[in-house]
């Protein structure tokens, strides 16, 4: 439990933007996995997420790191007490290397589908240009996910939404999570980064914006980055919980408001965007 208070205090001062451009220098940390729902557990490092979903019928896994770092996202898997064979389904939530390049190495050991959407199914075969595509691997395009799909495995329905701006192929999720008696909804939104150019995509990621803050039923923010949803400041609550007081991630006040800072980010950048195209 020390090492898990002292890794997650050093993730506290780590700026994401630090990190070196994929190809030089990286400095990410591993960190020990660790439970954040009755099914659900954070399986991902310190600046990208992965999170491991239970169902009666297997694993899936949300995101799946880059270069050595699957072998991370596997002895997690173990540590929590899991099977990484029993992963049936590997959800990317976008093209970049960060949360799709282990997808390939993760196939080949659990024999799981990869799921993408068609867009950056696209950047990750290096058939559209993306100056955060992988250098190294080149997916093999498996299961193809479109807005309002969804995905049943065992008594686990997971709902999917195309939210582009990020990248044009976002992929969020909504599944439902558990604590105790209680079930809420989660959401992971695929991609958050204003780290684009051009007005038209900036127009693009606020109309998803606009979008998901019509949404009602959103309680738990899940991010793929974890510094962007206070992943970390969560669990350290949520280590030091009592009984009955409530459960750190289920704060939908919360996500409405960090949606607004999104959205107000990209209000900024669209003007800047314009001036530059006008320039």
């Amino acid at each position: 439990m020390r090492r898990f208070f002292l890794l997650i205090a050093v993730c506290f001062f780590i700026n994401p933007a630090s990190f070196a451009q994929y190809g030089q220098y990286d400095s990410a940390k591993t960190v020990p996995p660790f439970k954040i729902f009755d099914n659900l557990y954070y399986v991902g490092i310190d600046w990208v997420s992965a999170y491991l979903i239970k169902t009666d019928d297997g694993l899936i896994l949300i995101d799946a790191l880059y270069r050595n770092y699957p072998a991370h996202i596997l002895q997690s898997v173990k540590e929590l007490g899991f099977d990484p064979k029993q992963i049936k389904y590997i959800l990317c939530t976008h093209g970049h290397y960060d949360h799709c390049e282990g997808a390939d190495t993760l196939k080949k050991i659990t024999n799981a589908r990869i799921g993408m959407t068609e867009t950056d199914w696209q950047i990750a075969e290096w058939k559209l240009q993306n100056d955060y595509a992988s250098v190294t691997t080149r997916l093999t395009r498996d299961l193809v996910i479109n807005d309002g799909d969804s995905l049943q495995l065992g008594g686990t329905t997971l709902k999917f939404y195309v939210t582009p701006g990020h990248t044009l192929g976002v992929l969020s999720i909504a599944f439902p999570v558990r604590d105790g008696h209680n079930t809420y909804n989660a959401f992971m939104l695929g991609g958050v980064g204003l780290n684009f150019t051009g007005a038209k995509q900036t127009e693009i990621y606020l109309k998803s914006m606009d979008r998901l803050m019509q949404m009602k039923d959103l309680q738990v923010n899940i991010s793929n980055h974890p510094h962007t949803g206070k992943i970390f400041e969560r669990a350290r609550l949520l280590q030091t919980r009592k009984p009955g007081e409530p459960h750190p991630f289920v704060a939908p006040a919360d996500f409405q408001n960090w949606l607004r800072g999104l959205k107000s980010d990209a209000e900024k950048k669209l003007v800047q965007e314009k001036a530059k195209e006008k320039s």
